[in-house]
């Protein structure tokens, strides 16, 4: 095997690798060897066919598998050799496509190597860890929504008028130019006016009305409505009102907390706290990430693959195309350009990811089987009814793993280095903390 070198321009690599034909030849000598032994043709008892005759027959099939074998073994002893790591899948191509048997084989090997990455001082980074702490105020309003959510409904005085935030009990046809329509009649149906849950402007059509009242609510539903018979057609509701009712604010009391699984009211507050102040940890974490993350960005620098680079940058172009245009669903579009604010983001995200997965392999930082099937669960809720079809796609993809994967081994990298960094505390409250949450947004 030869090796030549044909490129070597910043990150950019070529080599021109040439197996000889002695080599290959070789090579199908010794898996026709390993195979002989298991060998029987009419004629010969098993494990008796001689070479020559195994070679004839069944040697055309083998100097495929044995040219592949050859080049993948040449690119491996490569890249043992110069330590490169190819940013993406390097390009392979055999050059002499008009080989012959008995001919060397030439293959072009074509990479962008991953950059030497210098190694950060994580111990000379400083970091400010906000601190809140579940207070009385906080508590009373988690308490108070919690009171919301368990609301219970009572009649208003005769002849009061609803209200947005109102329980109306109605009966109800609905028309579509005169003929009642599938799945638009109910009785005795209780609606609460303002939750968005009927179509637009059925809701807003029952304010003001009163017990024992009859109106006729015209709507018009969606363009995109589920059902195409309806979808964008106009349509009558007559609605019979047979009462309206106010909601009453469940009392904070042991009873309330038993509705939602605890003991008592101390034992509900207890658990509240836990939320809160874990809510609030988890807030601080992001805010000291994206610090770590600025500082990593400022203290390291280094030279970046272009392929990585643009394809990042294609994806962020991507991203954010669809994000002003949800109302395009597939990827049928035309191209979509990258501009510097793109590549500029590009670029800090293949460094810092290059980083932190230097830092995390040097750590020897690892996501252990039993996170990556915690982490597959909790999507897998996200599919209800289809779980058992998420594991197994999972399961058979590769790239689904290491999507899973890769932000599990970034947080694990990430809490590596506040370990080393230096981290002071600061205590501060819920509104600065939102501020501080509101403010990674702007950046």
């Amino acid at each position: 095997m030869q090796v030549t070198e044909t490129l070597n321009d910043g990150l950019k690599r070529g080599y021109e690798i040439t197996v000889t034909a002695a080599e290959l030849d070789a090579k199908v000598n010794e898996k026709l060897a390993e195979a002989q032994p298991e060998v029987a043709m009419k004629g010969f008892r098993k494990g008796k066919v001689p070479m020559a005759l195994l070679k004839k027959q069944f040697g055309e099939r083998l100097m495929g598998e044995a040219m592949q074998e050859a080049v993948d073994a040449a690119m491996k002893e490569h890249f043992d050799a110069s330590g490169d790591r190819p940013a993406l899948q390097p390009d392979v191509k055999m050059t002499n496509e008009e080989w012959k048997e008995g001919q060397d084989i030439v293959v072009a090997l074509n990479y962008e190597a991953l950059p030497e990455i210098p190694e950060a001082d994580l111990g000379k980074i400083k970091l400010q860890k906000l601190v809140v702490e579940a207070d009385d105020a906080s508590m009373d309003e988690a308490l108070e929504n919690l009171a919301k959510n368990a609301q219970s409904f009572s009649d208003r005085k005769k002849g009061a008028k609803a209200k947005d935030g109102d329980q109306v009990v109605i009966d109800f046809v609905g028309k579509v130019d005169g003929e009642a329509f599938e799945g638009g009649t109910a009785e005795d149906y209780p609606l609460v006016l303002g939750s968005n849950s009927f179509i637009p402007g059925f809701e807003e059509g029952l304010v003001g009305v009163k017990a024992g009242e009859e109106k006729a609510v015209t709507v018009t539903f969606p363009a995109d409505y589920g059902a195409a018979n309806l979808a964008g057609k106009d349509a009558v509701f007559d609605c019979t009102v047979k009462a309206v009712k106010e909601p009453v604010a469940a009392e904070i009391n042991d009873e309330l907390a038993k509705q939602f699984g605890s003991d008592d009211l101390d034992a509900l507050k207890a658990q509240i706290k836990e939320r809160l102040e874990a809510e609030y940890q988890g807030a601080a974490r992001a805010v000291m990430k994206r610090a770590l993350l600025d500082e990593l960005d400022k203290q390291v620098k280094f030279d970046l693959p272009p392929s990585l680079v643009e394809a990042e940058a294609n994806q962020i172009a991507h991203q954010l195309w669809h994000e002003e245009h949800p109302e395009v669903e597939g990827h049928d579009h035309g191209e979509i350009e990258t501009t510097d604010e793109h590549k500029s983001l590009a670029e800090r995200r293949v460094r810092l990811g290059l980083l932190l997965a230097e830092i995390g392999r040097k750590a020897e930082v690892q996501v252990s089987d039993g996170e990556m099937a915690q982490a597959v669960m909790a999507q897998a809720r996200q599919y209800p009814g289809q779980e058992r079809a998420f594991f197994d796609f999972v399961q058979k993809n590769a790239q689904a793993q290491q999507q899973i994967r890769a932000p599990l081994f970034e947080d694990k990298v990430v809490d590596h280095i506040f370990e080393e960094a230096k981290v002071t505390e600061k205590k501060v409250s819920k509104d600065d903390l939102k501020k501080a949450v509101d403010a990674l947004d702007e950046m």
